[in-house]
């Protein structure tokens, strides 16, 4: 026999003792702690005792994540039997018929041992063989959720999902690398799903094959369709942003774009360069601070910007920045620099986003101008100009902006406010004084607490901008500063309204366009297992309409060829058809306001109710059990009775005596808004979720969680079951069922109606879960 045909015999003959006698790595069952011979319901006992205690979200040590992470793996293969059997056989879950992982690692060693070859048995799609660069832009779940959905609201994440074992991932690499070192320098995000170990997250982005390229921009999701270069993926991070974040600035429009602070209460930044396109890292930048500035360009080498060049003294070979805040001749601050770094354009806005006198515009706002005392040393004090709109009152405006640029110290923050746009605000703090009617007042105050209590003191006497009023306003900051007690006075005000918030129809128009245009991506990019069910909703469309026009085709038309009846015919026919409906009308029960058709979430209707519910409706469940389902019911009609004109909102009821374990699975999704107790607890059985409100969006397999409020915080809202009885107003009942006993039941659902105006605006938290499971 040929030497080299002996050792490939001798190979073969070794690799089944090799990979029986070296013990496995990762081993579920060592991880869940149970038994080879475990049932299903012991290691589902065991994984979700692990599970609460290891989740990171409520473990805080550093080894909690890695730990949480080999437990739901552990539990991934141990709760499917194909894969367990695999184990069990193999020492491995895949599907590679016994040639695991660790079998391949013992074939490396066993092969250099030997000196093989080793271009020949090197396996570069191995995860050991793979660049580990991306280690750090790792993700998982709940970090997805919780961190990286919310901050892709200051800046587009730029995701790719892979796999071992994946021949296509290797071959973008290089490419993958570069690009993502050079978008996370520019202020991109970064991320990278490994669907071997986050079958939850992939699933949930919606990647069925790996790679898999995606963008990520204020929570919504773009998929990469074209070739994988770094061309491409930089034009598709710069598309994600929207188009009108930074102006072009020229000679003729500089002076009307620096004029719009007053409107959109922003300081301006005009960016200076050579460059005929905006670069990416300005567009990055203006889309993270959109909230606090507006931007435009100036592309120095262009015709028609030589005036603006020169008004501010621009060096046309060096980048600059400038920001205008209430004085447009002149920049309230500059930076140059030969190459503009993120960092230090961060540090320079970070510095400049509020205006010299802002005017407070919404309640966010006045908490960032105007943050709580954490403690004596930290004192923040706002001046805030009570004024009006109009040149009668510019003058006032102007001396206090004068000012406040004189006295600009870090401990004071001075800004406006327009009393006519927030009157519950000015009235709270001026007490509708007769001699501030009409005219502009100053009022120091503090906040002391996020609920509104503020410790303030007003001049005396209505703000003109004299030297009076200067020398008065100074002497009272000087006393501030060696007594904080001079704010004697204390109140309580409501939140500011968002007076640039979008209006209603705005919104929906938005909405609109963008529901449309992830409609017009899917239908050309998606795969079919998406467009399964856009697919069998238009085909039964057209087969409803098609067999309707037939039907009326073949149908007998006698009916229409009759002769017309004669006068007294039809007198009769309608004298006739106007008293029967008369008899049905007076006996039938006139629907009552309050009525809401609610069905019960059983085994029989809980495929058509949730599991297959059309896309875009939602079912809204309400927990209860035996004793508590009259009250519930009753206080639940009440409160959702002014969204059931939405034919998209479905309403139901679930018996916690019958399906608690069906509840209890899907709120460890919800951990943080509803913790499960210890199932060893004694007290576990007895955990009270009625009154709970779920809803279910059965297409994108996510729910809304509503928990009751205490009987404490009910105060002197509408929740007693008299309200309920005077809608009755039924003859039938003349006795009412109200009791302190059901008070307090009822009182569990006060503010459902709020909790469904969130619902409907799309602002609650939605909490995933992989699959619907079965109502037992």
């Amino acid at each position: 026999m040929e030497p080299g045909r002996a050792g490939w015999v001798l190979l073969l003959l070794l690799l089944p003792a090799l990979g029986a006698a070296a013990p496995g790595e990762f081993d579920p069952y060592r991880v869940l702690g149970v038994g080879r011979s475990s049932s299903q319901a012991d290691i589902k006992k065991a994984y979700k005792r692990l599970a609460r205690e290891w989740h990171p979200d409520k473990n805080k040590d550093p080894g909690a994540e890695d730990k949480f992470i080999q437990i739901s793996k552990a539990y991934e293969i141990l709760s499917n039997e194909e894969k367990r059997a695999n184990f069990d056989r193999y020492g491995d879950a895949g599907e590679g018929q016994g040639f695991s992982q660790q079998q391949h690692r013992q074939f490396h060693r066993f092969h250099d041992g030997f000196y093989f070859d080793e271009s020949f048995f090197h396996f570069p799609f191995n995860s050991e063989r793979r660049d580990s660069s991306d280690e750090k832009y790792l993700l998982h779940f709940s970090h997805y959720i919780n961190d990286i959905v919310p901050d892709s609201f200051k800046k587009p994440y730029l995701i790719k999902i892979t796999s071992d074992w994946c021949f296509s991932c290797i071959h973008i690499e290089p490419v993958w690398k570069e690009v993502a070192q050079e978008l996370e320098a520019l202020g991109a995000g970064i991320g990278v799903v490994h669907a071997g170990y986050e079958r939850r997250l992939a699933h949930h982005l919606g990647a069925h094959s790996t790679p898999t390229l995606l963008g990520l921009i204020n929570g919504k999701i773009t998929f990469f369709h074209n070739a994988v270069v770094r061309e491409n993926l930089r034009q598709f991070v710069e598309n994600l942003l929207p188009g009108n974040l930074v102006e072009k600035i020229t000679d003729k429009n500089y002076i009307h774009f620096l004029s719009d602070w007053r409107s959109d209460n922003k300081p301006h930044v005009l960016l200076f360069d050579h460059m005929p396109a905006v670069p990416l890292l300005y567009k990055l930048t203006a889309f993270a601070y959109r909230d606090y500035l507006s931007f435009g360009y100036v592309y120095v080498g262009l015709r028609g910007t030589e005036e603006l060049s020169s008004q501010y003294n621009i060096n046309v070979y060096t980048p600059t920045m400038m920001i205008f805040k209430e004085h447009i001749d002149r920049p309230a601050d500059v930076v140059q620099a030969r190459e503009m770094k993120k960092q230090l354009i961060d540090d320079f806005l970070s510095q400049n986003k509020f205006l010299m006198v802002a005017r407070l515009t919404s309640q966010r706002l006045f908490q960032e101008l105007c943050p709580v005392k954490k403690s004596h040393r930290q004192r923040k004090h706002c001046v805030v100009l009570f004024t009006g709109e109009g040149e009668k009152f510019a003058e006032a405006y102007e001396a206090f902006l004068t000012f406040a640029v004189a006295n600009t110290k870090d401990t004071l923050k001075f800004v406006h406010i327009y009393s006519d746009r927030q009157p519950e605000f000015a009235d709270a703090l001026l007490m509708d004084e007769e001699k501030y009617r009409g005219r502009s007042a100053v009022v120091i105050l503090e906040r002391r607490n996020n609920a509104g209590k503020i410790a303030y003191k007003a001049l005396e006497e209505a703000w003109q901008g004299s030297k009076e009023d200067n020398f008065i306003l100074l002497d009272l900051l000087d006393q501030l500063r060696t007594d904080p007690g001079l704010l004697s006075s204390e109140t309580v005000v409501a939140d500011l309204n968002d007076e640039l918030a979008p209006m209603f129809l705005i919104r929906w128009f938005y909405s609109t366009l963008d529901y449309i245009s992830d409609c017009w991506d899917s239908l050309f990019h998606s795969n079919w297992r998406e467009m399964m069910p856009l697919l069998s909703l238009l085909f039964s469309a057209l087969f409803i309409l098609f067999g309707t026009v037939i039907v009326q085709a073949f149908s007998d038309s006698s009916d229409t060829r009759d002769s017309p009846p004669s006068g007294k015919e039809e007198t009769a026919a309608k004298t006739e058809k106007n008293d029967v409906s008369f008899s049905k009308e007076s006996n039938s029960r006139i629907p009552k306001k309050g009525f809401v058709e609610v069905t019960e979430l059983t085994d029989i209707n809980y495929t058509s109710n949730l599991v297959r519910l059309r896309p875009g409706h939602m079912n809204v469940v309400l927990i209860l059990s035996n004793s508590t389902k009259t009250p519930l019911l009753q206080k639940f009609a009440l409160e959702v009775y002014t969204f059931t004109g939405s034919s998209s909102l479905h309403f139901s009821f679930l018996s916690l005596d019958k399906h608690r374990e069906w509840l209890e699975y899907l709120l460890e999704f919800a951990q943080d808004a509803a913790p499960i107790p210890n199932q060893y607890d004694k007290h576990f059985l007895e955990r009270d979720y009625t009154g709970y409100v779920l809803a279910l969006n059965g297409h994108k397999k996510y729910f809304c969680l509503f928990k009751p409020h205490r009987s404490g915080d009910e105060g002197g809202t509408l929740g007693s079951c008299e309200d309920y009885d005077a809608l009755q107003h039924t003859e039938a009942r003349g006795k009412s069922s109200c009791s302190p006993g059901s008070r307090s039941i009822k009182n569990k659902l006060h503010k459902l109606s709020f909790w469904m105006e969130r619902l409907l605006e799309g602002s609650l938290q939605r909490f995933y879960i992989p699959s619907w499971p079965a109502l037992d």
